[in-house]
């Protein structure tokens, strides 16, 4: 049984890690090219096509050596910034990753959106660094029905819970991912995945 349940973290771990790059990279091109549509066009073009690279480059010196030469406005460095992050935790530097997250999730000037999606990426990335109980409070903002954040909130708190044995939070958190209509089907299946996976709940609780 406890074999069974590290296999589990570790598949959520390297889902959880995933996904943060994946709405980073979603949520940063939308947010950089909204910012794209008010500036000079000029400018907005040169910067847009080398952002977008940024976004795209797999590799990650690439990706540093694109970021030193963008020419940033203060909406549009936020969203460099996740990327920087990102590929810090790719370097092995997870705690330059966790500061750098840490103060945008503190910048009201970044927006609601980026703050939240580095509050998620924190969550994902700071397991050693910070504790449990941290963790899970990133992620409680996002955690409630109507967040558009919301599957991605609950299948991190997910593998924390499970991280810390606490199976029937877990349970319920990938519950609410599976019969949520609203959530993704990638997330639903994940968590249908995961609930059959641990087996039926224990008589006495819910899941």
């Amino acid at each position: 049984e406890e074999v069974r349940r590290d296999k589990l973290v570790q598949t959520l771990r390297k889902y959880a890690i995933w996904i943060g790059l994946g709405v980073v990279s979603i949520l940063g091109a939308a947010t950089y090219f909204e910012w794209n549509r008010t500036q000079q066009i000029a400018k907005a073009e040169t910067n847009g096509t080398a952002l977008w690279q940024l976004l795209q480059e797999d590799d990650t010196a690439a990706r540093a050596e694109a970021a030193a030469h963008l020419d940033l406005s203060p909406e549009a460095a936020p969203v460099v910034a996740l990327q920087q992050a990102a590929s810090a935790v790719e370097t092995g530097d997870v705690e330059s990753a966790v500061t750098a997250l840490q103060a945008l999730a503190a910048n009201p000037d970044v927006g609601a959106p980026l703050q939240d999606v580095a509050r998620l990426k924190l969550a994902a990335i700071s397991d050693g660094v910070l504790d449990d109980a941290a963790r899970l409070d990133l992620l409680e903002p996002m955690a409630v029905e109507g967040h558009a954040l919301r599957p991605l909130a609950l299948e991190q708190r997910a593998l924390i819970r499970l991280g810390s044995d606490d199976i029937a939070g877990a349970r319920a958190d990938l519950s609410a991912i599976a019969d949520d209509p609203l959530a993704p089907q990638t997330a639903r299946v994940r968590a249908d995945q995961v609930l059959t996976a641990l087996g039926p709940a224990p008589d006495g609780q819910d899941g």
